[in-house]
């Protein structure tokens, strides 16, 4: 797809594009926003314009064909979690000794090459950057420029140390881009050395038109509740689960209910038991760990007299009704609480049981 099918920030592209018509393209790109904002897809487009073997105009400023080899080829990596689970999966079909020794990428043109946070700690590993720097002085094998794109900003110390020495002297034919949903977590040193675009926020009105388009089996009411939970990242609207954000927010109601209001557990046990062991069970749960948050942040709002900011617009009645029982303490003690089950996740705690000793040391 062209340029103009990437929805909304036209002025940060229309800014690169003519960076890419004066030539004057940098060789480090600090691409900040948050989750779902684009920023991969916007990399990836800016790849295929570096590379495409027929590239057109449009607006007077270079675009890609998305039909070359070389485009075509780039694509294929637009998927970044299928490609993800692919190679950790291949890793994990090699032995032993050489699994320690394979670091994850993802690389389907021999001149672009995508580096994601490499499990189980998911940070970007010193071993990975230590590749792109073995291989970015190499001049490119089929295209014009040689492209790099760290998803992720989460570097390990070395990694991101490593990565300096190779912005303080790139290569004429090497662009990196370093993606990020805060800069402030890249060293200064890196910043420096870099340019910062940052993709913002769509309005509300926006997202529904594009939603109506995208998911026009969702009702008016519906596309308006993702618009508001997307907070402004169309992908994450686009991607967003609805289904599963209902079941979540109905285990996150009555959790809530059970602290603010108290009354018999039977149904609390019923729903806290259902948050097993294992990847699945960790990928609900923490689901249900973010709608809490949305849905306490929604209490927040209502106690500070700006209902209409509240996200979950369709529930808002209920959220009143807990509002009442609800102070800026107890708002403050559920976050807290909410970071505590957090913590318990990461050290392998029983979830259930983080779940109902939350709502047990909420209750009023």
């Amino acid at each position: 797809m062209p340029f103009s099918d990437f929805h909304g920030n036209a002025e940060v592209i229309r800014r690169l594009r003519e960076m890419l018509a004066q030539e004057r393209f940098p060789h480090a790109i600090v691409m900040a926003g948050r989750r779902g904002s684009g920023k991969y897809t916007l990399a990836l487009m800016l790849a295929q314009a570096l590379n495409c073997l027929a590239p057109p105009t449009s607006g007077g400023l270079p675009d890609f064909c998305g039909k070359c080899a070389n485009c075509t080829r780039i694509a294929q990596s637009c998927d970044l979690d299928t490609r993800f689970a692919e190679a950790v999966e291949a890793r994990e079909g090699l032995r032993d000794a050489d699994k320690k020794e394979t670091r994850i990428f993802v690389q389907t043109h021999p001149d672009v090459l995508v580096i994601p946070p490499d499990p189980p700690q998911m940070m970007i590993k010193v071993d990975q950057v230590r590749h792109v720097i073995e291989t970015i002085y190499y001049r490119p094998a089929g295209g014009r420029e040689k492209v790099y794109i760290f998803t992720d900003s989460a570097l390990m110390k070395e990694a991101a140390n490593s990565l300096l020495k190779v912005l303080e002297e790139p290569p004429e034919f090497a662009t990196i881009f370093l993606l990020t949903e805060n800069p402030g977590e890249l060293l200064p040193t890196i910043r420096s050395r870099a340019m910062t675009f940052t993709l913002g926020a769509l309005s509300n009105d926006d997202i529904e038109r594009d939603l109506a388009t995208q998911h026009p089996e969702w009702k008016t009411a519906q596309r308006a509740l993702v618009a508001r939970l997307s907070e402004g990242a169309v992908g994450c609207a686009r991607s967003f689960d609805l289904a599963a954000y209902m079941v979540a927010r109905d285990h996150a109601l009555a959790i809530l209910k059970s602290a603010l209001l108290g009354g018999e557990h039977s149904e609390l046990f019923k729903i806290t038991e259902s948050y097993r062991p294992g990847a699945e069970g960790r990928e609900k749960t923490e689901e249900l760990i973010r709608t809490i948050y949305s849905l306490v942040r929604d209490l927040m709002f209502i106690n500070s007299g700006v209902s209409e900011m509240i996200h979950n617009t369709d529930i808002a009645a209920d959220l009143k009704r807990l509002a009442e029982s609800a102070d800026f303490e107890w708002i403050a003690a559920a976050s807290d609480r909410l970071a505590d089950v957090e913590r318990g996740m990461r050290r392998n705690l029983l979830r259930s049981l983080c779940l109902d000793a939350f709502a047990a040391a909420l209750e009023k």
